[in-house]
């Protein structure tokens, strides 16, 4: 029987977020294609240095090695040609990572992929191959720049931190905020309390999650989740009763009502967190990897 990657949570990541490839595009920005090339050829050898979702993919990787069963698979997906992308295998094989499996599009849209993978989260540096997975409903983040400090140590425990709406949630109840004020979203969700919240684009990552933490006995679970909201009382009811009606597990929520995220993501330990706006997610990544999930494009 063929493969099948049905039954796995499929990360998708590029080249670009595993590793350290700041320099390489620097060159590939400033000199273009054939200077890049030219420089990954010669440096082919060299063994680069972990990206901002290398603990992530590590600590992801070690779920198949806890539980004796192929829960994760972890694809890279990236822009690369297939003559460049040597030192990518070589550095991924250094770091005895499990992943076998590439899509190297050589300049075409990652984003054409994804459906034929079953890729249920897509990390990428580059803006335009996350909007387009957004676009095409996957569960995408733009990854900023982090320094890594536990690339290489065994992790026990994988820790994934999400904000509510635009994330987990549609952006129904933020574009209410953004377009007539605090006051009017409190009203909004005061009316609408026992009205569960429409799923967002990483709904159905959060549901996989839960499987996976199902799949081992109870209270050994390597995997916690958080929720970091920007939202407090009496906001919370409908974001309590729609975790409720959709059956999923959430480890630690935080409603911050306005506090800034960055020292209760520091404390929580994130291996990733997603926000959908700038301001949150670049201070985040200040101490733990973040990425940034846009909007859907306007139709």
């Amino acid at each position: 029987m063929p493969f099948t990657l049905e039954n796995c949570l499929v990360v998708g990541i590029s080249s670009r977020a595993l590793f350290d490839l700041s320099k390489e595009n620097a060159i590939f920005e400033k000199e273009g294609l054939d200077a890049y090339r030219t420089y990954q050829i010669e440096h082919e050898d060299d063994i680069l240095q972990p990206g901002s979702g290398f603990a992530l993919v590590k600590a992801l990787l070690q779920l198949n090695e806890l539980s004796n069963s192929h829960l994760v698979e972890v694809l890279i997906l990236s822009r690369n040609g297939a003559e460049t992308s040597l030192r990518i295998f070589q550095s991924i094989e250094h770091y005895h990572l499990d992943i076998t499996r590439a899509v190297l599009s050589g300049g075409e849209s990652i984003a054409n992929y994804l459906a034929a993978f079953g890729v249920d989260l897509f990390l990428s540096a580059d803006e335009e191959d996350v909007q387009a997975a957004i676009d095409a409903g996957f569960a995408a983040g733009i990854i900023y720049p982090h320094k890594n400090q536990y690339p290489f140590a065994k992790i026990q425990e994988i820790r994934i931190a999400f904000d509510g709406d635009a994330v987990l949630f549609s952006d129904e109840s933020e574009r209410i905020y953004q377009e007539q004020g605090l006051k009017a979203f409190i009203e909004y969700e005061r009316a609408n309390a026992k009205k569960p919240l429409p799923k967002g684009p990483f709904a159905n990552l959060l549901k996989t999650l839960s499987k996976l933490q199902e799949s081992f006995p109870p209270g050994q679970a390597p995997i916690r989740t958080a929720l970091v909201t920007a939202r407090n009382a009496p906001a919370q009811e409908r974001v309590i009763r729609t975790l409720r009606a959709w059956n999923v597990r959430i480890d630690e929520a935080f409603f911050l009502g306005g506090i800034p995220k960055k020292d209760v993501l520091e404390k929580f330990g994130a291996h990733i967190f997603f926000d959908d706006q700038e301001v949150h997610a670049s201070k985040a990544s200040e101490v733990v990897p973040s990425a940034r999930v846009p909007y859907k494009s306007k139709t």
